[in-house]
């Protein structure tokens, strides 16, 4: 269990690394940021900051040799950078977790042999096995490389298989995976934190709308039945067991019409705090930056009890500018991220709104 004073180490220096590090600061520790841009937010909330790229082998060992734990607000740390760190400090969650979750067809095989439903797919590395995958799981289908994708980028839609080709190669030919299209009704997530003893706790399930392929709002509760909110859960608990999970993840699953009541397909796992989990900084008791900093630190975590019915409104690219119009609103809560540039698609920040459990 670490001590307060101790150092965590976050590789990243988004908005995400900015919270966990205020998180982490509301609990006695001091956080050391690395990251290779000099204009990242999170540099602006801590003492210790190392600007430096992920494949600098001098700069990571000075900074694991600073720090008690590392962890890290994004899934795309190099496995070469993740494995240096380790030999210096733990890495939390374990860095074989990255493995998995970098890879949507490691990721897709790995959900599938816990008896978890998702998508039909199927593996993609060339116009061939294209060809072959479209013809057994049908049109419409996702297309996406099986690397680096995330809001939107690296995937194309395909309802017709006489743009497959083509789309692979806009992919740049990379490996890929081959999704069935699903016809969901919503889009859900659960935030799960779990600490080293096993304990777990999950947030509840919250309702997730897209723009463009970005997260636009957030919504907690989501509008489900509670057997189908309590079958999420569990989805989510099992998936953190599997992984011998420490700290905090997200599992994004679509809601499926079914003939005897909907269903649930797990989409997609993120390792880290994630977006569709902002609501919790004032929506909850304990957030999940600070149900992130107490797992990695061998601490109990705390329920995960809410507040009342919550809403996250995303601030996207120049929407940041509207800000003031939150200020004044009965309920709302505005967090901007101190980015330097509003450029279209950025996150910029969020608003919160809290309002009263309906009767």
């Amino acid at each position: 269990m670490l001590a307060p004073g101790s150092t965590i180490g976050i590789l990243g220096g988004g908005q995400l690394g900015r919270m966990l590090a205020l998180a982490a600061a509301r609990l006695g520790f001091k956080c050391h940021i690395y990251a290779p841009e000099p204009d990242s937010p999170a540099f602006d909330v801590v003492r210790f900051a190392t600007c430096a790229d992920y494949t600098d082998a001098v700069a990571l060992e000075n900074f694991a040799d600073e720090v008690d734990v590392v962890t890290y607000e994004f899934e795309n740390v190099p496995a070469e950078t993740a494995s240096l760190l380790s030999a210096h400090a733990p890495v939390l969650p374990d860095p074989k977790v990255l493995e998995i979750t970098q890879d949507r067809l490691a990721e897709k095989n790995f959900i599938t042999r816990l008896g978890i439903a998702t998508a039909a797919y199927a593996d993609v590395t060339s116009e061939a096995d294209l060809a072959a995958a479209l013809s057994r799981i049908g049109l419409p289908a996702v297309l996406k490389t099986r690397r680096f994708g995330y809001d939107g980028k690296g995937q194309a839609m395909l309802r017709e298989a006489s743009a497959a080709a083509a789309a692979f190669r806009e992919l740049g030919g990379n490996p890929c995976i081959l999704e069935a299209f699903v016809p969901f009704e919503r889009e859900v997530s659960v935030i799960a934190a779990r600490n080293a003893d096993g304990q777990i706790e999950c947030f509840d399930v919250t309702e997730n709308e897209h723009r463009d392929h970005i997260l636009k709002v957030s919504r907690a509760p989501a509008e489900i039945p509670e057997s189908l909110a309590s079958e999420a859960r569990a989805i989510a608990r099992a998936i953190a067991e599997a992984f011998g999970y420490v700290g905090v993840m997200a599992v994004e699953m679509f809601v499926v019409p079914a003939p005897g009541g909907p269903t649930l397909a797990v989409n997609e796992i993120a390792p880290r705090v994630h977006n569709s989990g902002h609501w919790t900084l004032d929506g909850c008791a304990v957030s999940q930056f600070e149900q992130h900093v107490r797992a990695i630190a061998g601490w109990p975590l705390a329920p995960a009890r809410r507040h009342g019915r919550a809403t996250m409104t995303n601030l996207i690219g120049d929407e940041v500018e509207s800000h003031g119009q939150w200020l004044a609103r009965p309920g709302a809560t505005v967090h901007l991220y101190g980015k330097t540039a509003a450029r279209p698609g950025r996150k910029m920040g969020h608003v919160t709104v809290i309002e009263p459990e309906k009767p």
